[in-house]
């Protein structure tokens, strides 16, 4: 406990200590502020005071709570202070205490919830002066008062207390009177004029005094009156009250009207000077509103409403006077004693209208302040609420009470409880009020899912579709929302190495079972598995079941006949001796059904037999037995045919052929039964697949046969086409493009490259080079245009084929050279394809210079057919031109120029397509050395000889 020093202005006194409230700890602080505070002034930091953490303000919600109603300060939650919200008058607030003025509040904290009182002192400030009642007091005294003679005046009131307060009177002047003040009961002072000299009419018939009434306040306040005194003739005696204090207890319902008291006062003067009248000496509003005198009998009666809340006591001050002037005084009190007339105010502070239902027995509800006005008895209060309901009250502070549960919740139980609040005080009779409080149970997942049944039995047909509902199941929960929802699962688990949910699956929502395959009674009777039922929750809550799935049978299965085992390889014969008697048991037919129930029940009839008279079989056991004796008529051979069928719906059934020998010995049955013809059943299945297969295949041959006609077709159609087209076009002459010029000495300075073009007409998507037959005859006149016999079509090079390095055995010296001579290149064609499949040829420039690699070098035969086809065109052109045409001797004398060549750029075809060879000015250009560089070429180095080569060479020496 600390002490400090408080001041008047901005400090505040704190005093803290710290006890055990409710659930949480609580503490009491005391501030003290002065009055008159301005808005937002600061007066106390609680988060510092009462041990608080900063965000415990924000989270638990912190507030005021007054009883009174009006909230003279707020709580700053951010920073934890309490500050002023509206300015405080503690003469308003206090009004009629002269002791200390205080505000107390609490402030609640929730989840937990915490209570904390705080008790603000308000300090006072001097801010009222002293006041008198009235502002000219008028006396009467007779000039023969004697000295000492007292006459009572007004007392100043001031609403400020202790040192503010009234401190002391003076008046002025003091020629014939002094001021005297004497305390009187309560807080207020007498104040009276004390007569010092005699008074002399004749001399001065008025007075005029000032009376001056200071507080201790600081700086200090002062309060004047007049009073004027009349100085008249003798008036000997006084009057005198007969008792000097009047002292009421007044009830506070007490009737308006009501008289209170009748005050006397006695004068032994003469008449005139012996009227006495009564006065109310110092009054206020309140106390004028309150009671009134008569003045002439002192009766003094209530013509207000007395409110002991508001205030217990009332003081005043009653004057008798008679018409000397004289008078006397005395004091009234009123004591304003309480009734039961206020019921129990009940204020709710905090209130969870919704708790969960697994909430400890202890939880705080709601906290309810109380308060009743009356005192006493009539102010206490008992608050209670209904037994039967799982809450009470429990109360640890005066005038707070909280509701708590008082045993464990079920919301399945009850779901909410309307608590009633009672408080009643003890006054008689005893007034009450209620409250009503609606406080609903919230769900907790705390019921698992509960099956309808404790087992489950589902009975399933074999064979069944996958994908069909078996069965359902159905859980329920008793909680509420998604602690409700309920979802099915299989738990898992194996059946012989299998799993569960191979077999089965189950829709989550609906708990619907379904198969995922077909169940084969003869594999699988039964089997079982456990479903789970899970809820929503948090934690989710669940249940099992086991459910036992019974395969029922079908009869899907015929009888099998396991004796007599039919054999096709062989012939198996009962042998029945012809002196057999009537019941004879020749064999014994023995089937089996691999279903159960009565779809197992097996019985036996003879379909047919060779004599149907001789032979019976036993409809339950299969027992074939002879109905009469055998006799030498009957044949030897008999054949029975048995139906085994099953009692099922449908029924099934199974054949089985019985070969029976009529004979005494078996050298008998031998010589008989090596003729006997089997019975050749013939699977349809079978004949069926081969007719099938004889089919497919016959189709396949003829599809096929069809198919190689359309290609000769084909190909005979697209030879025609080709030879037809090319019949009507020039023909290029195949030049090997196998020579380079070595001497530079030739007399074409040109180089020539083309670029071939093929449109959508070609007939060809490849280019073909073609080369002279056996006779060629190279025509050359003056207008550049040669002809060609018709080549081979036959031979020819793919243009496309990989271009190999040439061979030095066939580079040429210009004497060797077959043909035209001159400084002339063959160069092949390059071939590109262009997206629309369109060929385009073109000479490499190596070609073209005769230094690079050759483009695509021809065969062995190739090569010695050009060298064979040039010797001819020499030979022939020498017997058939005439001097002056270009013959082989025209050809090497000096009059052999440029313009002799025929032009081969203009005009060129290729046959076959309508695609015609154009010249490249580019290329041409490019083409043509100037003659000091080609007069200077370097003739290209000669590769190595090699055995092919070096027999290539022998052969054309030959040639």
């Amino acid at each position: 406990m600390r002490t400090p020093n408080c001041n008047y202005v901005w400090q505040s006194c704190v005093l803290l200590f710290y006890g055990q409230f409710l659930y949480g700890v609580y503490g009491q602080v005391r501030y003290s502020v002065p009055e008159e505070m301005a808005p937002g002034s600061f007066v106390g930091d609680i988060i510092k005071d009462l041990g608080l953490d900063p965000k415990r303000l924000t989270t638990g919600k912190a507030r005021i709570f007054s009883a009174g109603g009006r909230e003279y300060v707020e709580l700053d939650r951010e920073k934890g202070h309490i500050v002023i919200k509206e300015r405080i008058d503690r003469e308003l607030l206090c009004a009629g205490t002269a002791s200390a003025c205080s505000l107390s509040f609490e402030v609640i904290l929730e989840n937990p919830i915490e209570l904390y009182r705080i008790t603000v002192e308000i300090l006072d400030v001097n801010d009222n002066s002293p006041a008198f009642p009235r502002g000219e007091i008028t006396l009467e005294i007779s000039e023969s008062a004697s000295t000492g003679a007292r006459f009572t005046v007004d007392s100043a009131v001031d609403p400020d207390v202790g040192i503010n307060g009234i401190q002391s009177y003076s008046v002025y002047p003091t020629n014939h009177f002094t001021l005297k003040t004497q305390s009187r009961s309560g807080s207020g002072k007498n104040v009276e004029l004390v007569l010092q000299t005699p008074l002399d009419r004749e001399k001065h018939e008025h007075l005029y005094l000032t009376i001056t009434a200071t507080d201790g306040g600081n700086p200090k306040r002062s309060g004047t009156v007049k009073i004027h005194i009349i100085v008249l003739d003798i008036n000997d005696n006084a009057p005198v009250l007969q008792k000097d204090t009047y002292r009421i207890a007044v009830p506070e319902n007490t009737a308006k009207g009501s008289l209170l008291v009748i005050v006397n006062a006695t004068d032994a003067d003469t008449i005139s000077n012996g009227q006495i009248g009564y006065y109310v000496e110092h009054t206020t509003p309140k106390i004028r509103d309150l009671f009134s005198v008569d003045p002439s009998s002192g009766e003094i009666r209530l013509i207000g409403d007395l409110d002991f809340e508001e205030s217990a006591i009332y003081e005043f001050k009653i004057q008798a006077k008679d018409q000397g002037g004289l008078s006397d005084s005395s004091e009234v009190i009123v004591e304003v004693t309480d009734v039961n007339d206020n019921a129990p105010k009940m204020t709710l502070m905090s209130f969870s209208n919704a708790i969960p239902e697994n909430s400890p027995p202890g939880t705080v509800v709601a906290m309810i302040n109380i308060q009743d006005s009356d005192s006493e008895e009539n102010g206490k209060v008992i608050c209670s609420i209904d037994r039967n309901l799982p809450f009470k009250i429990d109360s640890s502070l005066t005038n707070y009470y909280s509701i708590v549960t008082d045993s464990e919740l079920d919301r399945e139980d009850t779901g909410e409880y309307n608590i009633t609040v009672t408080a009643t005080d003890s006054g008689r009779p005893p007034l009450f009020s209620k409250k009503t409080l609606n406080v609903k149970i919230t769900d907790v997942n705390d019921h698992a899912p509960q099956f309808e049944q404790e087992l489950y039995n589902a009975y399933v047909m074999e064979n069944k579709s996958p994908s069909l509902s078996l069965f359902s199941v159905k859980a329920h929960d008793a909680d509420l929302g998604a602690n409700a929802r309920v979802s099915y699962f299989i738990s898992d688990n194996d059946l012989n190495g299998t799993p569960v949910s191979s077999l089965v699956s189950i829709n989550s929502d609906t708990g619907a079972v379904y198969a995922t395959k077909s169940f084969d009674y003869e594999q699988l009777k039964s089997f079982t598995i456990i479903l789970k039922a899970q809820d929503g929750g948090s934690p989710p809550l669940s249940s099992n079941v086991s459910v036992k799935i019974i395969i029922q049978d079908q009869n899907d299965n015929a009888p099998q006949v396991l004796y007599p085992v039919q054999s096709g390889g062989s012939v198996v014969a009962e042998i029945v001796p012809r002196s057999a008697d009537v019941g004879y048991l020749v064999t014994k037919v023995v089937a089996v059904d691999v279903d159960s129930g009565q779809n197992a029940w097996l019985s036996y009839k003879l379909q047919k037999a060779t004599d149907r008279a001789l032979f019976e079989v036993g409809l339950q056991n299969g027992e074939i037995r002879t109905v009469r004796q055998v006799t030498d008529k009957d044949a030897v051979k008999q054949r029975l045919t048995v139906v085994v069928e099953d009692n099922g719906q449908p029924s099934r059934s199974a054949t089985v052929n019985v070969n029976v020998a009529l004979a005494d010995s078996f050298p008998e049955v031998l010589s008989e039964f090596t003729d006997f013809t089997h019975d050749k059943e013939y699977n349809d299945n079978l004949t069926f697949y081969l007719v099938l297969a004889l089919a497919v295949v016959s189709f396949l041959f003829i599809v096929s046969i069809i198919a190689i006609l359309s290609v000769k077709c084909y190909r005979w159609r697209r030879e025609r086409m080709f030879f037809k087209t090319g019949a009507n076009l020039p023909v290029i002459p195949y030049y090997p493009p196998l020579y380079a010029d070595v001497g530079g000495t030739g007399t074409l300075q040109h180089v020539y490259n083309y670029d071939l073009c093929g449109t959508t007409d070609s007939r060809k998507s490849d280019l073909k080079f073609l080369r002279p037959t056996s006779q060629s005859v190279l025509n050359v006149d003056l207008s550049g245009t040669r002809t060609v016999p018709k080549q081979n079509w036959n031979e020819g090079m793919d243009v496309s084929a990989e271009q190999k390095p040439p061979s030095a055995d066939w580079r040429f010296t210009q004497n060797q050279r077959p043909g035209p001579s001159g400084f002339c290149k063959f160069q092949s064609t390059r071939v590109r394809w262009s997206p629309a499949s369109r060929l385009r040829a073109a000479a490499t420039p190596e070609v073209a210079m005769g230094t690079g690699p050759w483009p695509n070098p021809p065969t062995e035969a190739e090569q010695l057919q050009a060298l064979m086809a040039a010797a001819n065109e020499v030979s022939e052109a020498t017997n058939t031109l005439t001097p002056g045409t270009m013959g082989l001797s025209t050809r090497y004398s000096p009059q052999f120029t440029l313009q002799h060549v025929p032009d081969y750029r203009q005009n060129v075809y290729i046959p076959g397509s309508t695609a015609t060879l154009t010249p490249n000015p580019q290329q041409h250009q490019q083409a043509l050395p100037p003659p000091q560089a080609a007069a200077a070429q370097p003739e290209p180095p000669m590769a190595a000889q090699t055995p092919a080569s070096k027999k290539k060479s022998t052969k054309k020496d030959k040639k």
